[in-house]
């Protein structure tokens, strides 16, 4: 399916406004995509399946509550933060990427949707100075990498369903790169949630940070 009824087979209950936002961004991922490649060619035409949905598999895992602070680190552009955003639009997002052009994009495609939601910024992940709830993130680099960059990062606030920490959307065999963490993480398979077939050997990786 490489439209919105995919969203609607998985989340229902979205709202009209909600349902407006996610048609809108194959138009909006189309017409930056020609000027600042942030997607694969092959990939622009599945948006829906292997970008958005596979961003709001965090969404299966862990419902953000309002006011929850959420972190997307090496968020290209914009995912898994911008659907999460658009389904969260109480949760307050904060995507950054030390590449300049593609925060322009997560600008302009947030600034379209009206996500009052939506903070974008060119930097580090290990330069941000602030806490959050939770950090997202989706195969930006090798686990124990990413941890040493964020394992600072954590607000002392609890009050979500889950203790505040990282969802990290991987596939294929994680066994060697978590082999450091396997009695910290709990994999969560999307092919649980998802039938489509680019799900199969897809995970949210849930790493507690308390």
């Amino acid at each position: 399916m490489s439209d919105i009824s995919i969203i609607l087979k998985y989340f229902p209950n979205i709202t009209s406004t909600q349902q407006e936002q996610f048609s809108k961004l194959q138009a909006l991922y189309e017409e930056w995509n020609a000027q600042i490649n942030v997607i694969s060619r092959k990939d622009i035409e599945l948006l829906y399946e292997r970008h958005v949905l596979h961003s709001l598999g965090i969404a299966k895992v862990m419902a953000f509550k309002p006011k929850t602070n959420i972190m997307d680190v090496g968020c290209g552009g914009g995912f898994p933060g911008i659907p999460l955003a658009i389904l969260f639009p109480e949760s307050n997002f904060y995507l950054v990427d030390s590449i300049g052009k593609k925060i322009k994009v997560v600008n302009e495609v947030a600034q379209a949707l009206g996500l009052k939601n939506v903070r974008a910024e060119h930097i580090r992940a290990e330069e941000v100075q602030e806490k959050f709830e939770f950090v997202v993130s989706r195969a930006v680099t090798e686990f124990p990498a990413f941890y040493k960059w964020v394992q600072n990062k954590f607000s002392k606030n609890q009050f979500n369903i889950l203790p505040n920490g990282i969802l990290y959307l991987k596939g294929g065999d994680l066994t060697e790169e978590f082999k450091d963490f396997k009695k910290r993480v709990v994999f969560h398979d999307l092919k649980d949630f998802f039938s489509e077939e680019f799900f199969e050997t897809k995970k949210v990786v849930y790493m507690p940070m308390h």
